[in-house]
């Protein structure tokens, strides 16, 4: 016989003393139980790690679009994609960037002010807003915090001047002139525009001049932006307008000569210099070349 087919040495009967043969010897118990029991523990274990961690995810994410810096990345870079589908990426990032340098002008002005401010928000094809609960406790505030914006802006342009002038890229250059551009549109004496918050601590009647401007504007380059702003400028203007000879409006208006000519200097000066600088850097386009 084969050795493999040999009985197991456990279940012969020899002879035994006595004519009896031993008890069989009982299987030994398995351990399906002991196993299934600590499988089953395990189990539980891991279940009770994942619903934990679940609820922190959970909290967290419940807490990121609270996050100034997610939502401001977020929203910068929805309109980086929005932007690129007409410019292509390089000059999308670029002309996102441009806008944040111009908003945070805003942000830190406010700030110095005392007035707590958001971090920008953007908004594909509209630019880009900040939230505050004022914009200062009177004209002057409210002037140095429009004017602060086309500051900051007005430097940040001079980036791309300075990597146009290192590589010739007309890229950088396009970008300078849009970032000019802007700056200087937004110096429009007409509310809610940074031009109009300075003129409160010049004349309100330049808010009327600004209107009227805007008007003509629209008339020759209509588009939904344009009309957007005439919209909440006329609301404005007019909510302003009634209220001006109310103690609380003469009170927020007064503002110190020196003041005036201070804001008047740097109104004119930065108006000047942004138009210089999209003289300087305007790409002349031949569209009848191919």
């Amino acid at each position: 016989m084969d050795s493999h087919s040999e009985t197991p040495s456990y279940a012969r009967t020899p002879a035994y003393p006595g004519g009896s043969a031993p008890p069989t010897p009982a299987p030994e118990p398995t351990n399906d139980k002991s196993l299934w029991r600590k499988l089953g523990g395990a189990a539980v274990a891991a279940g009770l790690l994942a619903v934990k961690f679940g609820a922190k995810l959970k909290g967290a994410l419940l807490l990121l679009p609270k996050l100034k810096l997610f939502t401001t990345s977020a929203s910068m870079l929805v309109s980086i994609g929005a932007y690129t589908l007409i410019w292509g990426w390089k000059f999308a990032l670029g002309f996102v960037l441009l806008l944040l340098i111009h908003e945070m002008g805003h942000v830190i002005q406010l700030r110095r002010e005392g007035i707590e401010a958001s971090a920008p928000m953007f908004i594909p094809f509209l630019g880009a807003a900040i939230a505050a609960k004022s914009l200062g406790k009177d004209a002057a505030a409210e002037a140095r915090v429009g004017l602060a914006g086309p500051i900051l802006g007005s430097l940040g342009c001079l980036v791309p001047v300075g990597l146009y002038l290192l590589t010739g890229d007309d890229l950088f250059r396009a970008l300078a002139f849009v970032g000019f551009f802007l700056n200087l549109f937004n110096l429009l004496p007409v509310l809610p525009l940074d031009g109009g918050r300075a003129m409160a601590a010049l004349t309100p009647w330049m808010w009327i001049v600004g209107f009227a401007a805007l008007i003509v504007l629209t008339f020759v380059f209509p588009n939904p932006i344009m009309l957007l702003i005439l919209l909440f400028g006329g609301m404005e203007t007019w909510r302003r307008w009634k209220a001006r000879k109310t103690p609380e409006s003469q009170e927020f208006h007064r503002v110190a000569p020196r003041t005036r000519a201070l804001v008047a200097a740097v109104y004119v000066g930065l108006a000047v210099a942004l138009a210089f600088g999209m003289d300087a850097t305007f790409i002349e386009k031949d569209f009848g070349d191919v």
